[in-house]
């Protein structure tokens, strides 16, 4: 039996996805969350063999809770599932440890085909975003760059990143320097947003 832990900050697609993927006769929903630290803790406490995560989640994405997983329960497996088809999500979700990504436009029964699959060890990815993946090329973007893009996209002063990230604001003016001029763009704005069009962020 799969013991499974669903993360989905919808209620209803939350629900709706524990029932149908509890009708299967080998999986099991041992524990539900609502964004990403939320499945961290349940994860910590349940131990399941499976995390079942989407992306875009307030509080932390399911990016973010896959890096802390997998660090933290590396017997555990995770799985991405998303409505965003981003090269970038899909590059993150795999240096996160994810063992598979698919979208939630599959239907429930290939879903739950993708989690045996990620069980048995194998890796599960959409085609399409795979070869966009491959297109789109690496994530050109340090850590560092990335922090403070995502601190940039809310349109932020270079004052108050250099606050939020706790570095000077010449380091900071650095950092953007170099997202603006990897990211082809005329501004840390329109950087911002390329990198999270490209799932960069």
């Amino acid at each position: 039996m799969i013991r499974l832990l669903l993360a989905e900050d919808q209620a209803m697609v939350r629900g709706a996805l524990a029932t149908l993927l509890g009708l299967e006769p080998d999986i099991t929903v041992v524990g539900q969350a609502e964004d990403g630290p939320g499945a961290v803790s349940a994860a910590r406490r349940l131990r399941p063999d499976l995390c079942l995560l989407d992306i875009e989640m307030p509080g932390g994405s399911g990016l973010d809770a896959a890096d802390t997983l997998h660090a933290e329960l590396p017997e555990t497996k995770i799985l991405i599932f998303t409505v965003f088809d981003r090269p970038g999500h899909l590059q993150r979700a795999l240096a996160a440890g994810a063992g598979g990504f698919i979208g939630k436009n599959r239907p429930v029964d290939e879903l739950a085909v993708a989690i045996r699959q990620v069980m048995a060890g194998e890796t599960v990815m959409d085609p399409a975003l795979a070869a966009a993946a491959l297109r789109a090329g690496p994530n050109p973007l340090t850590r560092r760059e990335q922090e403070v893009l995502a601190t940039a996209i809310d349109g932020a002063s270079v004052p108050a990143i250099a606050a939020r990230v706790h570095l000077s604001e010449k380091t900071v003016r650095n950092y953007l320097s170099s997202a603006i001029q990897k990211t082809d763009t005329a501004n840390r704005f329109e950087a911002a947003h390329t990198a999270r069009q490209r799932g960069w962020l």
